[in-house]
């Protein structure tokens, strides 16, 4: 860390020496500018996404996708995906209202079916800042020794919140498959860059601030007494008398004032959330020599659980012109998370591993949830991130001849320390510490050489090389049952005496040696890649690039290390071609890219082929270290077989694309369609059990997906009226299908999911529900065996559901589940309204989503509460929001919860919900005042206000159809996304 820190301030220190120099002009361009972008007032994030859209592929011959963040409430978005939400192809998902969580982004559809939150990871697009490939997630290989995947071990925020909304210029998200190919492998996912504003020789003061309030929201409460009333249909109807005496001791007695006094713990758990933000900017220099630096910090609070996160950060570009054929550019960019997590009962057994007794849950009285509050008061939990990335840009010109070289860093670390008494624990305290790291260094060459002839001919050539290495690693302990909890801290040793045996029980040391657990694991990964590129462009007609490429990996076989992948773009002007006279048409072209991109491996493991691991594993613990105090060394049973042969995946994409403008541009469209294949992915399939292996990893799954991109923007009234309109309409369509399978497999299932080559990857295994059996006579017979209908060895019986019989078997069993519904959105998009009046400016965003479908697992556990109530797994656990009454508990029928087919399982479409949604984002009001304050010499201020999420049209029975898991999951566990009220500033000196 000390190293990087080093070399970027002598680095730095060599570019500022050429403030000393003057040459008399100034520098008004660098590397941090974004040509051709639509620069706009408005106040509508995406506002200007249509107009740079088709401003870009007039200008550059390109059709990549620009959005521009608003001038005012951009800065109240406090992550990316966020920013990103509604953007033409990306869909984001927001799982939970809590500040600074793992937030998710798909571009074009998913490139493999998810099973686990580490195969979410590795669907992530590319974050380019500035021309820096960001690391921008924590690596997935922790997740290989946690038993649960609810969060992954560490800080687990949102490293994307690290960006300062206020510092960006535009963000792009790509769809030229030469403009994707420039990064080679780490695109295969799709790619979005980020320009951030730029140096300038103006000498300005520029200051933002907001503050706001997050409101927490109206829920209705239960007791023992609503739990009572809501089983007593269930004992009243099924109950046998036995079972009518094993009910729960909580709910036995009416006058327990614990469970049956009143219910008001969300006066405690619910509160109101202040956010405060301010951003600094200074911007100024020499002729010869710019530069803009930044500072800023941002406290967003979370309405529930005490959650929260606090960010700050610090920017800094400078661009220099020593000499009339040399540019530089030096750029570093800071950020620090800090993080309160919430309380969640599951996120905390996760974390220790550890499950104590479920019985009884916690009380819905708050002078009793106090008190656990008074317990956990006595922990701590602390979660912090920093984020280093910049870069040194030398550029050198001499005629038709340019040089670019880059070195750039990017370096982030994690820290979380955490405690928790015995109190909490049935007398067991326990102790974790973490760190890691994510590291990339770069170094880029490109050269390029220019030829225009007789102004018909444009020509440009190009040569490039890179280096990329990566490296990433953990060290992460823990331990149980500490000698006292006044000691929080994991200590080997006393540090005054050290030679305490640490096999004792002295209270001075802590945590015995035999109760800690040490883990640590590092993974490099290194890209050596080359590329050529060639522009040609004909009259302003017709534009063609083709880049060819190679990449070597070295996570990738000796075998196979080099991938070669080329991409062709072409656009043809019809304006120019067959309306040039026409005065309607200000824009018309046909745009068109195809090409092949590597995916890289991200654990280095697949490069060595058969090999031994040094951990070990048994049932419910993914991770041993050792085996009873001695090292171990085995084959990886459990975490699959790796054999030879693998070769590289590698994604096929082609789009094509028509823009318009029409009247001036008053009235501008974009429209795309794409068709992308995964090809040669690994999958883990069941393999080799005969000598002991559980699964292995095999290539040959292929997943496409194709879609439509629809783009309308329009500025309704004249230039000359007062009063401004201009609606915009983004939609976007999107399926995915599964070519094939490894081993010329036709389905495979792997847990809950089936995967079945020709449907979809994000559909539900399901049973399809038709009702219920009211009576055994209404239960079919087999007329073969004069035996009733079996749902797999079980007979069903009177209150059991009527599931269908797809098959004709007489046996309700895997054979009968269907694939249906999507996880993920088939249609979504935004639609948002700006008006203007004079000073004042009206924007209205809209977001939504459309052939989605939710499973509502959370109903699902609470109806299946006799089974609940005696599982001791993770699963049963009931949180302080059990008390919480959610859903609808109409739409269900009355089952036998005692029924051994488990009635109410989750895996039916009893409880498929349509998730559908509209939800209005944001509305927000500005007033300029410049022109009220000309005696104050403002260049600019601006003042706004702003309400977030609105309101939300859905027909889905649930608290909010975006609080789903990856799986398409409502578990319950998401905290609300708040509405906000936000008032701000903004003004230039």
């Amino acid at each position: 860390m000390m190293r990087i820190i080093l070399s970027f301030l002598w680095l730095y220190l060599i570019a500022f020496q050429s403030f000393s120099k003057s040459y008399g002009y100034a520098v008004n361009d660098s590397f941090f500018s974004a040509k051709g972008l639509i620069h706009s007032d408005s106040t509508s994030t995406r506002d200007s996404l249509i107009a740079a859209a088709v401003a870009k592929r007039s200008a550059d011959y390109k059709w990549n996708l620009y959005v521009k963040p608003a001038q005012g409430n951009s800065f109240q978005w406090i992550s990316l995906q966020q920013t990103l939400k509604g953007a033409s192809g990306v869909h984001v998902m927001e799982p939970s209202g809590e500040p600074g969580t793992i937030q998710s982004m798909l571009v074009r559809g998913a490139s493999i079916p998810v099973f686990s939150a580490k195969d979410l990871l590795l669907t992530q697009p590319l974050i380019v800042l500035n021309g820096v490939p960001l690391i921008s997630q924590d690596h997935p290989f922790a997740y290989d020794i946690q038993q649960y995947d609810f969060n992954r071990i560490g800080p687990s925020s949102n490293l994307l919140a690290g960006i300062d909304p206020e510092d960006i210029a535009s963000i792009e998200v790509v769809k030229d498959m030469v403009e994707a190919a420039r990064y080679g492998v780490r695109a295969a996912n799709g790619v979005i860059k980020i320009t951030t504003k730029e140096p300038s020789i103006n000498k300005r003061i520029s200051v933002s601030t907001y503050t706001g309030l997050a409101t927490s929201p109206g829920v209705t409460t239960m007791n023992g007494a609503s739990e009572n009333a809501f089983r007593k249909v269930f004992y009243d109807r099924y109950a046998t008398a036995q079972q009518r005496l094993n009910i729960p001791g909580y709910l036995r007695d009416s006058l327990y004032s614990i469970y049956y006094g009143p219910s008001n713990w969300t006066d405690l758990y619910y509160k109101n959330g202040p956010e405060f933000g301010l951003n600094a900017t200074l911007t100024g220099g020499f002729p010869n020599a710019n530069f803009r630096a930044s500072v800023g910090t941002v406290r967003n609070n979370g309405i529930a659980d005490n959650t929260g996160l606090s960010r700050y950060n610090a920017s800094f570009a400078l661009v220099t012109k020593p000499t009339k054929w040399m540019t530089i550019g030096t750029s570093i960019n800071a950020s620090q998370l800090v993080r309160n997590r919430n309380r969640n009962f599951r996120d905390r057994y996760a974390e220790v591993r550890y499950l104590p007794d479920l019985t009884n849950p916690i009380s819905p009285n708050k002078d009793y949830y106090s008190n656990f509050l008074d317990q956990y008061d006595k922990s701590f939990d602390k979660n912090k991130s920093n984020i280093l990335n910049g870069a040194v840009d030398m550029r050198l010109a001499f005629g038709k001849f340019g040089f670019l070289t880059r070195l750039a860093a990017n370096y982030s670390d994690g820290y979380r320390d955490v405690f928790y008494p015995g109190t909490l624990m049935e007398t067991n305290n326990y102790v974790s510490n973490y760190f890691g790291f994510n590291q990339r260094i770069l170094i880029e060459n490109v050269a390029d050489y220019k030829l225009d002839w007789k102004d018909k001919h444009h020509l440009k050539l190009e040569a490039g090389q890179s280096v990329q290495l990566d490296s990433y690693r953990y060290n992460y302990s823990y331990a149980y049952d500490g000698s006292s909890d006044f000691i929080k801290v994991n200590a080997l040793n006393d540090p005054l005496n050290p030679s305490v045996n640490i096999f004792g029980n002295a209270n001075t040391v802590g945590f015995l040696n035999t109760l800690i657990v040490r883990l640590i694991d590092q993974t490099k990964n290194n890209l050596l890649s080359y590329h050529t590129k060639a522009d040609y462009q004909y009259k302003k007609k017709y534009s063609v690039s083709l880049l060819l490429r190679a990449d070597g990996s070295s996570n990738a076989q000796v075998t196979n290390q080099w991938l070669f992948a080329p991409a062709i773009s072409g656009s043809w002007n019809l304006k120019e071609e067959f309306l040039k006279e026409a005065e309607a048409f200000s824009e018309l072209r046909l745009n068109a890219s195809a090409g092949r991109l590597g995916n890289v491996l991200q654990d280095d493991r697949f490069a060595a082929g058969p090999q031994y691991v040094v951990d070990v594993t048994y049932t419910g613990e993914p991770r041993l270290g050792n085996y009873n105090g001695a090292a171990t060394l085995e084959r990886p049973y459990s975490r699959g077989w790796v054999g030879y042969g693998i070769p590289w995946a590698y994604t096929d994409q082609i789009t094509g694309g028509l823009s318009a403008g029409l009247f001036n541009n008053r009235l501008l469209a974009a429209v795309d369609l794409y068709s992308r294949i995964n090809k040669n992915q690994m999958l883990e399939v069941p393999a080799y059990a005969e000598y002991g292996y559980a699964t292995a990893f095999k290539p040959g799954m292929e997943v496409q997906n194709s879609g439509v991109e629809l783009q309308l923007r329009a500025d309704v009234l004249a230039k000359t009226s007062r009063l401004k309109w201009s609606p915009a309409l983004n939609l976007n369509y999107n399926r995915n299908k599964l070519k094939a399978l490894p081993d010329g497999l036709d389905k495979i299932i792997i847990g809950n999911r089936l995967l079945k080559v020709g449907e979809s990857i994000d559909q539900f295994w399901l049973y399809e529900n038709e009702g219920i059996f009211n009576a055994n006579s209404e239960i079919p017979v087999n007329p073969s065996t004069n035996e009733p209908l079996r749902f797999q060895n079980e007979a069903l019986q009177a209150g059991d559901p009527r599931w269908r019989d797809a098959n004709g078997d007489y046996i309700i069993d895997d054979n009968d589940k269907v694939l249906t519904g999507h996880s993920m959105p088939v249609v979504f998009g935004s639609f948002s309204n700006n008006l203007g009046y004079k000073k004042w400016t009206l924007a209205v965003d809209m977001y939504y989503n459309m052939g989605r479908k939710i499973l509502n697992q959370e109903m699902a556990s609470r109806f299946d509460f006799i089974n609940m109530q005696s599982a001791n797994n993770i699963n049963a656990v009931k949180e302080i929001t059990y008390w919480e009454k959610r859903g609808d508990y109409n739409r269900y029928p009355i089952y036998n919860p005692w029924s051994p087919v488990s009635p109410y399982r989750a895996d039916q479409d009893l409880f498929l919900e349509d998730a559908s949604f509209l939800k209005m984002r944001s509305i927000t009001i500005s007033y300029d005042l410049k022109s009220s304050l000309k005696k104050a010499k403002f260049n600019k201020m601006i003042i706004w206000g702003s309400v977030r999420n609105v309101f939300t049209i859905s027909q889905y029975s649930g608290r909010d159809p975006e609080l789903v898991d990856y799986t398409g999951f409502d578990t319950g566990y998401g905290q609300a996304i708040p509405r906000t009220y936000t008032l701000g500033i903004k003004m230039d000196l």
